[in-house]
């Protein structure tokens, strides 16, 4: 089979197995594709969006905002044809040596300082969290107090301390985002539902020209 052809029957069985969800059609190809990269249906139940998130998202990238990533493995992970279609710089400061010794200096973590350096790129773009809980609870405090207005919060950091909590604050925020309750996430599912966007951002565009 192609690799198309694979990625078709993989979203014919997911859609099958899913079954009946509350999802609107905006929002399920989203999950479904964080679904395909995880093999995990628990996402099902723990995923949230604000309800603005997903036009929020593809307003950013029609208007060739960037994509602001907690890390080099979820920058690498998002369709960068996709991303060049709508001018979308993709990026992330975690390996900037001005973020290592920002870090050092004021005694907090790499995620945090990168997230303090990304300030000035944040306004109308993504900023897409995929492992670090640090970050994001460093951009929601930077959002809380009006110094950071990204146009879509992708929160989704994995693991066992502060996961959780940090994606519970985001879901409080009133301020675009997609994030899901519990421990899992990661920077390969945070890609994902760059490139769900990435992918619906298209559709739209030729909906557009018909």
């Amino acid at each position: 089979m192609k690799p198309i052809d694979i990625e078709t029957e993989s979203f014919r069985i997911i859609d099958r197995e899913a079954g009946l969800h509350d999802f609107t059609p905006a929002q399920w190809p989203i999950v479904r594709r964080m679904i395909h990269t995880s093999a995990d249906f628990d996402y099902l139940r723990t995923v949230c969006f604000h309800p603005q998130a997903v036009a929020a998202g593809l307003d950013a990238l029609r208007a060739g905002k960037p994509i602001l990533t907690d890390t080099n493995m979820a920058r690498t992970g998002i369709r960068k044809q996709d991303a060049r279609h709508f001018g979308v710089a993709v990026i992330c400061h975690m390996d900037d040596p001005g973020v290592h010794a920002a870090a050092l200096s004021s005694g907090t973590t790499r995620a945090e300082a990168a997230v303090d350096a990304a300030l000035a790129e944040m306004t109308d773009g993504i900023y897409v969290i995929g492992n670090a809980p640090t970050a994001l609870l460093r951009l929601i405090e930077q959002v809380r107090c009006g110094r950071a207005r990204p146009a879509l919060i992708v929160g989704l950091p994995v693991g066992f301390v502060n996961a959780a909590e940090s994606k519970a604050a985001l879901a409080e925020l009133d301020h675009p985002f997609i994030t899901n309750a519990g421990r899992k996430g990661g920077s390969n599912v945070a890609a994902a539902v760059v490139n769900a966007l990435l992918l619906l951002a298209q559709e739209k565009e030729k909906e557009s020209v018909l």
